[in-house]
């Protein structure tokens, strides 16, 4: 008879959805969103609806093992976990030994968001060992910053309100392809009045669902910004109230936007000055007006800036008073901050090995961390929950690094990627249904439970287990290590924070999700509430300012005559970064390049011709898609392809830089210019 288990997505997407899997025969039959949760409410993004497929993928990797051939080949001999831990440890400790433990690197993301298997006995081990600590920069920390400037603290609109607005603007963010579960309370707004506009430089499925879509000049968002904020506040249109009572340097805002017309706005978005002028007016006059703004708008040059200023339209307008109202780009802040993610972490256990902390190594440099760093040198990365091989931007110099031979590469994985390609021990991971953990969300407020559904196949193990392993192995007897998964969840969830209130590890194994305790509905600044000493908004308007990207169509010419295209490379639908590589449809999508009809002719190009696309850092081969998704002068290619599946070895970010973003240090992945040609036959 078949029996129904719960989970939880685990993967890198704000939704965090509520899982019901369907267990015959001990084989999991069907994979279905939870109906009773409040944001799933019972359905699943096409990616995940098709996980089975990947749970019981012949490509799996079942058992440890050791590479037999060169570094890249994917070459590789299976052994015992005995003697994958027993090496692992030995050569961790003669890396330690000859060259300091900071030689040890460890290279993580969110491959799982959840808490013990991505931020769990892993973060232990490595503070404990001394190794070097990894700024996890490589998706939000741009924009983190500048939300953070903007409003001290990061509390976002839930979104079950979006329904209630009147007006809703998504900025830079694809809705139907990396957030869908917001889209059903779009729709509803939409049906009763709402309009629902998209401003990004690619007319993805988002855009084209539209009542109105703006194509603007990628990094150039925050002119956009203060050309609005020029309108709102030269009409009269923001709040006064407001603005009076929770917000601080209005005047010096005034002053500061004057100059930043729509016509001069028009001159670096591309949007013309009157549909500037028109938004500013249906946006502050409309209430409730929400924005969702995401994570590829702080992909440029000057990204934190552009977060920043856009965070403050809301205050300006007065719209965080209205439930269906303020902006929405992350919800995870009230996790991070009621959790005992210090407890959990333990980073106080860097002291026991260096009596220090450890050097900070950013994710984004890894093609210096790993040819250039000294003192001490990287000889030893451990890869888990990333794929830094696809990932990671200047990638023929990351790929010259991890080809070292000097180089001792672990990497825990489910399927052998581009990244796997390179270890010295691979390991087999499970997949997030085959262990226990616990989850927080970036698109809503629910804290949710995940106990195994399926067991692991072959010898997979969670990575709570290997770092667990490796700790005993290294000879660590501090008690952490000996904690079970459920010593670890208690351990998070002994916090005195309100938002956790009465939340127990029992209740959450009964009802599998929890709302945060969070006033409903949650207005986090409907009467200030700023996290700023006074409470208010502080416009701090002498910063504000906007300078092309070196790498756009307005920053260095020199460059420009060179590589004329703006190349943006967001999210695929379909593709969750790298994680669905191993599909042959995922692969497809990533492997066009979508261009103009305009820069198409002018080169001799015709839809699905083969093209090279290339800059000073590398080439790329990629099928021409010429359709009306993107303006002339910028080119959009899908992301992450897996670079072995590609001509030459290499993907998109064969391009990309290791330039930085103004604060944060994240990466530029939508800063970058090159040109294209048809390739020969």
């Amino acid at each position: 008879m078949a029996e129904i288990r719960r989970s939880v997505c685990a993967l890198d997407c704000p939704d965090c959805c509520s899982l019901l899997v369907t267990i015959d025969n001990g084989r999991g039959a069907r994979l279905r969103g939870d109906a009773a949760h409040p944001v799933t409410r019972g359905f699943l993004c096409g990616k995940v609806a098709q996980y089975l497929e990947r749970e019981y993928s012949p490509g799996r990797l079942l058992y440890p093992q050791r590479r037999v051939g060169a570094k890249g080949e994917g070459r590789f001999e299976r052994i015992t976990w005995d003697e994958a831990l027993d090496t692992i440890a030995q050569r961790l400790q003669g890396v330690a030994r000859e060259f300091g433990p900071e030689a040890i690197l460890p290279y993580s993301y969110a491959g799982t968001m959840g808490l013990l298997n991505g931020s769990g006995m892993d973060r232990r081990f490595f503070h404990r060992l001394g190794a070097s600590r990894l700024d996890r920069t490589i998706c939000s920390e741009a924009g983190i910053v500048g939300l953070t400037e903007a409003l001290g603290l990061r509390h976002a609109t839930e979104p079950e309100q979006f329904r209630h607005a009147r007006l809703i603007i998504a900025w830079g963010a694809n809705i139907l392809g990396t957030n869908v579960h917001l889209w059903p309370f779009i729709m509803e707004a939409r049906r009763n009045g709402a309009r629902f506009y998209t401003i990004d430089p690619h007319r993805n499925r988002t855009g084209a669902a539209a009542d109105r879509h703006y194509f603007i000049n990628p990094g150039s968002d925050t002119a956009l910004a203060l050309a609005l904020m020029h309108v709102i506040v030269e009409e009269s249109l923001y709040d006064r109230d407001y603005v009076e009572r929770y917000t601080e340097g209005f005047e010096g805002l005034r002053e500061r936007v004057r100059e930043w017309t729509p016509q001069r706005a028009f001159a670096l978005t591309g949007i013309p000055a009157e549909e500037i002028a028109a938004l500013a007016r249906e946006y502050a006059t409309t209430r409730p007006a929400a924005i969702r703004l995401n994570y590829g708008v702080q992909r440029t040059e000057r990204g934190a800036m552009a977060f920043r200023t856009i965070a403050l339209l809301p205050a300006l307008t007065g719209s965080w008073r209205d439930i269906g109202g303020g902006l929405q780009a992350s919800t995870s802040l009230a996790f991070n901050v009621s959790l005992n993610r210090q407890g959990l972490e333990r980073a106080d256990l860097q002291w026991r090995s260096l009596g220090r902390q450890a050097r900070l190594v950013n994710m984004t440099e890894l093609a210096a961390a790993l040819t250039t760093l000294d003192a001490p040198p990287v000889k030893a990365l451990v890869v888990y929950n990333s794929n830094p091989a696809a990932i990671a931007p200047n990638q023929n110099v990351v790929l010259r690094g991890m080809a070292r031979e000097d180089l001792f590469t672990v990497v825990l994985e489910q399927f052998q990627n581009d990244t796997a390609d390179y270890a010295d021990i691979l390991l087999p991971s499970t997949t997030f249904l085959e262990h226990t953990d616990l989850y927080l969300a970036y698109g809503h407020y629910y804290l949710q439970l995940a106990r195994p559904a399926l067991a692991a196949p072959g010898e997979a193990r969670s990575n709570v287990e290997v770092f667990r392993a490796l700790a005993l192995r290294m000879g660590f007897d501090d008690p952490c290590f000996r904690e079970t998964d459920d010593d670890m969840l208690r351990t998070l969830l002994d916090s005195r924070h309100p938002f956790l209130e009465g939340i127990t590890l029992e209740e959450l194994d009964r009802r599998g999700w929890i709302r945060l305790r969070l006033p409903e509905p949650f207005r986090p600044f409907a009467e200030g509430g700023f996290g700023t000493s006074d409470g208010k908004c502080h416009f701090r308007a002498e910063e504000l300012d906007y300078r092309p990207p070196e790498e756009s169509r307005h920053g260095d010419q020199d460059l420009r005559r060179r590589y004329p295209l703006e190349l943006i490379s967001p999210k695929n639908d379909d593709s969750m970064n790298s994680t669905f590589g191993h599909r042959d449809a995922a692969d497809r999508q990533t492997a066009t390049l979508h261009l103009s009809a305009e820069d198409a002719a002018r080169r001799g190009i015709r839809n699905a011709d083969r093209v090279v696309m290339w800059n000073d850092r590398g080439r790329v081969v990629l099928a021409a898609e010429v359709d009306g998704r993107v303006r002339p002068g910028v080119v959009c290619a899908p992301s992450v392809r897996w670079g072995k599946r590609a001509p030459g070895g290499r993907n998109v970010n064969a391009l990309t830089s290791s330039r930085l973003t103004d604060k944060g240090g994240g990466p530029t992945f939508y800063s970058c210019l090159v040109e294209v040609e048809r390739a020969g036959d």
